[in-house]
């Protein structure tokens, strides 16, 4: 297929996350080195900002702040959490996107986030198809969740893993300072995927983690929680519990369901959180004894000061492959990544198509859950322990991290 000749839109959506960023510099410094892309374009939160005609020339900004935005966490552009109808029920935002994108010539459409926003890039791409108008649509993997379809791991989940596990092992040492008996629990995201709970088992690798790790994969019982909980404060007289903000029960109540309702989000996605605090109540009741609920929450998500250069540059290829192929010709898929086989690890990207990956979770497999449902295998370790691997340094000035600071010349026509 040959060159198509046009302009590029970039945007951010989802979660904000240590790298997502990193793969913005990789799709619009990869973007202006290409001769067919006639302008950069970066959407002022996500798909929102093409509906509003509210994005930035990126031409405009200083390669040196561009350069700053593999280390700079969060959503540089600005993210959201906007779910396009079906065209089939209406087809308002689907017309208006067509309207801006003939209006800038724009011929290249890439999307960075999760499931969520595969399932928008996916629905943007195939009316395009529908009306005719060419436009090459890609999807830049992101999610800290580590759930999307048909690639090995996702950009952010490496750079969150390595938190977790680093703050799980200073939690483990705060825990024996005193010589009194204490219960930890520490609450993790994750709706209906484990991966970033199972990262705390990478701390317990290093003898300094979790005794016991609850995910969602698994239904989730209190009398269970609070027997396993039992024996190990019985032998240790301490206890660390690190349990998935999504687990659930037989009847697929959340944790922090039990006892009220929880409040959804514009995905009708329940707002999840207390699960440390409720777990923490409920083994002081039974054992008496000091407890601690850890919610890890929202520092889990950006925290670049523990990010994975694995991660960061894993992200940064993403980015830049999904220019090349698009430029190639490629349209309607997702960036993926593929470990190669063997001891020494070593990552490729491949293509997945979007109507396959969009809304499709990947959970981890029940074979890296042990036997007892209350931790992880070796399986898991040597799949998660290459992807943290090398320290991510951001600029420092004057002892802090020197983010990213765009000029956002908003683009005209």
């Amino acid at each position: 297929m040959s060159r198509l000749e046009g302009a590029c839109m970039f945007g951010q959506s989802g979660g904000p996350t240590s790298v997502i960023n990193a793969s913005a510099a990789g799709v619009i410094q990869e973007a202006l080195k290409q001769d067919c892309i006639t302008a950069v374009y970066g959407a002022a939160h996500g798909i929102k900002g093409v509906l509003d005609e509210q994005f930035y020339d990126m031409s405009k900004e200083d390669s040196y702040e561009l350069d700053l935005m593999k280390t700079t966490p969060s959503s540089a552009l600005g993210s959201v959490r906007y779910k396009l109808k079906s065209a089939d029920v209406d087809e308002t935002d689907y017309k208006r996107l067509l309207e801006v994108f003939k209006k800038y010539n724009i011929r290249y459409f890439f999307y960075n986030g999760g499931n969520d926003s595969m399932d928008t890039c996916n629905k943007v791409s195939k009316y395009m198809q529908k009306v005719g108008y060419e436009c090459r649509v890609m999807g830049v993997p992101k999610t800290i969740d580590n759930d999307l379809f048909g690639t090995d791991h996702c950009p952010g989940y490496g750079s969150a893993a390595k938190y977790i596990a680093t703050s799980t092992m200073e939690v483990y040492h705060d825990a024996r300072v005193y010589d009194t008996g204490m219960v930890t629990v520490l609450e993790v995201m994750g709706r209906n995927a484990g991966w970033l709970t199972a990262a705390s088992a990478l701390a317990a690798h290093k003898g300094n983690g979790p005794d016991l790790i609850y995910l969602p994969e698994l239904p989730f019982s209190i009398e269970k929680f609070l027997e396993d909980t039992s024996k190990v404060y019985k032998q240790n007289g301490k206890v660390i519990v690190a349990v998935s903000e999504g687990c659930k029960d037989e009847q697929g109540r959340y944790i922090a369901e039990m006892g009220s309702n929880l409040a959804k989000d514009s995905f009708g996605h329940a707002q999840l959180g207390g699960a440390a605090s409720i777990l923490a109540n409920v083994a002081k009741e039974k054992l008496g004894t000091k407890v601690r609920g850890i919610e890890f929450s929202l520092l889990q998500r950006c925290a670049a000061h523990v990010g994975s250069l694995t991660d960061v540059n894993e992200a940064y290829m993403a980015g830049q492959m999904a220019v090349k192929h698009a430029v190639e010709g490629m349209t309607d898929y997702m960036v993926a990544f593929e470990r190669a086989a063997g001891t020494e690890y070593k990552c490729t990207t491949k293509l997945i198509n979007l109507t396959d990956v969009a809304n499709t979770e990947k959970t981890i497999p029940r074979e890296w859950i042990n036997k007892e449902g209350n931790g992880l295998t070796q399986d898991f370790i040597n799949y998660a322990l290459p992807l943290i691997q090398g320290e991510s340094k951001p600029v420092l000035e004057d002892g802090l991290p020197r983010f990213t600071k765009l000029k956002k010349v908003l683009a005209k026509k």
